[in-house]
């Protein structure tokens, strides 16, 4: 073979081991580029598609929130200002200041709004009077306007003087956002000139859905017999009376009514041109309890219905009950990783066990219940001796890793106490004596060991 064939063989083979070596070179960088381009998988957060400007979903138990869409931006409420009404009623009648059968008198206010049959009222006569049971009812049943005022009057003497009763408990509650100018939740436009002065002519009512879940919460928790009435469908005011007149409910979720839902029992509807067609909702099955809310519903068209409001309660509610479940994700005497014991000065034994004491439950979906990871958070660095059992040294809480947690209605999170799990005793003077030169010749040694360290 001619030199000048080698030499053209090898310059082939150079060519060849060269085109090679650039493709297995560039092959990794492309790679780890497309890698670099590719979004990195993450879980959507899921979206119920509410035609809603507002809603949110509640574990009435312990206020764990399920799910939101919209749920703090201030929106006309409606006749759901009737819940911090019935509160105020319950607080006061608890306290001795006003009692069921106590009487009101009728007066020219609460007579013309009642016989506004375009408003939800019950007539009233112009000199009657009606025992405050009677009168609860048609609020809580009927959402009754005049009867509404007419109770706000005898708790606080005038509706002026009620409304700064409810801005004062919203305040109480830790409620955001929130406005009461009236006890009903109609627009002051529709109280004839009577509004309380300190309002606007066309003022209304106005909450964020996550204060008005807390409300509803609220109000379950402490006077949990508000269900007792909310949940009757159909009764008649005054009955046997000339005055006769069937109330029906206006929440047509509940058994027997159009749009009944398993479970339903309360709470309250609202609607003016101004909040939309809104809802406040519980239901229980199997022992769970959920509270929704929704607000300015709409059906596919863009327009507000009674149906579109309880349609999309119906969603809430098949969401909360399908996908949520009440799981222990920490049990009691759960030692956590990493901190399973804590110093102790001064004692027979220089650590203590610790754990969890109480279980940790919560309602999430059984499919997220491996992302939720203990966090402590120590309120003691060591102990002195003596250690008692069940020394408070801590919290533990759980959060989500991945995806987000709503957290509750109230407070930010569940935690709870970790504790000793065994007693210290103190150790006696003796052994304190040699613990003491122990730790005297331990850090000499320490000393001495860096002086000469610091020598080379």
């Amino acid at each position: 073979m001619s030199s000048d064939n080698r030499k053209s063989g090898g310059t082939v083979v150079k060519k060849f081991w060269k085109t090679t070596m650039v493709k297995w070179l560039v092959l990794p960088m492309l790679l780890v580029s497309l890698v670099g381009v590719i979004p990195a998988t993450t879980k959507a957060e899921e979206s119920l598609n509410l035609n809603v400007d507002a809603a949110i979903l509640v574990d009435a138990d312990s206020g764990k929130i399920l799910y939101e869409q919209n749920a703090d931006a201030a929106l006309g409420i409606a006749s759901m200002t009737k819940m911090m009404t019935e509160y105020l009623l319950f607080e006061a009648i608890e306290e001795g200041k006003i009692s069921w059968d106590q009487q009101y008198s009728v007066n020219e206010y609460t007579y013309k709004i009642s016989q506004d049959r375009r408003l939800s009222n019950v007539p009233l006569r112009e000199d009657g009077t009606y025992s405050i049971r009677e009168l609860y009812e048609a609020m809580a049943i009927y959402s009754a306007n005049a009867a509404t005022i007419a109770i706000a009057e005898t708790i606080a003497g005038t509706e002026e003087n009620f409304i700064k009763l409810m801005n004062e408990k919203a305040g109480e509650m830790g409620l955001e956002n929130y406005k009461f100018v009236n006890s009903t939740g109609l627009n002051n436009a529709d109280l004839q000139g009577m509004h309380p002065k300190s309002t606007g002519a066309t003022d209304e009512n106005v909450m964020p859905a996550s204060s008005v879940a807390k409300l509803a919460y609220l109000l379950m928790k402490d006077y949990p017999e508000v269900l007792e009435t909310t949940k009757i469908p159909k009764k008649i005011f005054r009955e046997g009376t000339p005055d006769a007149i069937e109330m029906s409910n206006w929440n047509w979720m509940l058994p027997g009514l159009v749009y009944k839902y398993q479970g339903v029992d309360g709470l309250k509807t609202g609607t003016t041109d101004f909040a939309g067609h809104s809802f406040t909702g519980t239901a229980e099955r199997n022992g769970m309890r959920v509270i929704a809310v929704v607000m300015k519903a709409v059906d596919a068209n863009g327009k507000g219905s009674y149906k579109a409001r309880f349609d999309a309660t119906r969603a809430l509610f098949d969401f909360g009950f399908a996908q949520f479940t009440k799981v222990e994700l920490i049990p009691a005497g759960y030692k956590i990783p990493d901190h399973e014991t804590l110093e102790v000065n001064k004692g027979k034994e220089d650590k203590v066990a610790i754990a969890v004491k109480e279980p940790i439950s919560m309602m999430i979906k059984s499919s997220d219940k491996d992302l939720y990871k203990p966090v402590f958070t120590p309120t003691k660095d060591k102990l002195e001796a003596e250690v008692k059992k069940d020394t408070v040294v801590g919290t533990v809480h759980l959060e989500k890793t991945e995806g987000t947690d709503y957290g509750y209605i109230i407070g930010d999170q569940a935690s709870v106490d970790v504790v000793t799990t065994e007693a210290v005793e103190r150790a006696g003077w003796f052994s304190l004596m040699f613990q003491g030169i122990g730790k005297f010749f331990s850090g000499l040694w320490d000393s001495t060991t860096d002086f000469v360290g610091g020598l080379f």
